[in-house]
This record gives C-alpha cells, sequence and structure tokens, in this order.
C-alpha cells in the first residue's frame, strides 16, 4: 500500500495544530442498504490497537484494517480551502443479493 499526499495536503498537515494524542487517520464512511457507498476522509483521532502505519515525509498516516481493505493500492491524499482533505477514491456499489426460494 503506499499513500502520496499532494504539495498542499502536505503543506496542511504540517501547518495544522493537532491535539495531544490525536493523530491523523484514513476513515471509511460506509452508507447504504442493498447499495453501498464509501467515501474515505481523513480524521484526527487516538491512536487504535492494530492501527497500520505509513509514514509520508516525517507525516505518519494511520488507518484500521477495514479501510485498508477498500483503499486502491496507491491512494492519494489531497488539500483545497474549500473541501478539506480529499483522500482517495470514493466508490459506490449498486449490487444487491437477493435469495428467492
Amino acid at each position: 500500500m503506499v499513500i502520496t499526499l499532494t504539495e498542499p495536503a502536505l503543506d496542511k498537515l504540517k501547518t495544522t495544530k493537532i491535539k495531544e494524542q490525536q493523530y491523523p487517520r484514513i476513515d471509511a464512511e460506509v452508507a447504504g442498504g442493498c447499495g453501498m457507498s464509501m467515501k474515505f476522509k481523513l480524521v484526527f483521532d487516538e491512536l487504535r490497537p492494530n492501527d497500520s502505519v505509513i509514514e509520508y515525509d516525517g507525516i505518519q498516516i494511520r488507518l484500521d484494517r477495514f479501510t485498508k481493505r477498500y483503499l486502491d493500492e496507491e491512494t492519494q491524499i489531497d488539500y483545497n480551502v474549500e473541501e478539506g482533505f480529499l483522500v482517495g477514491e470514493s466508490f459506490a456499489s449498486s449490487a444487491c443479493a437477493i435469495e428467492i426460494d
């Protein structure tokens, strides 16, 4: 797994005041019932047991096993003022399993 940060994202992370015991972590936001959509976001949270740590230019990014499973092998984190941190590609699945007897 490779995480890359654009210059704006790297600059923002380096200048953001992070509370003590808070670390940047990629989190997956899952929504849906029959279909599923997943959006990735960067949050600042406490350490969690079993998080993976990926370091990029002195910045440590954490992610859990669930999130790691759905990220692309190469994931980019970008930043812009309007939307904040943009992580990877969000996706949606319309697949729905229906069992008929």
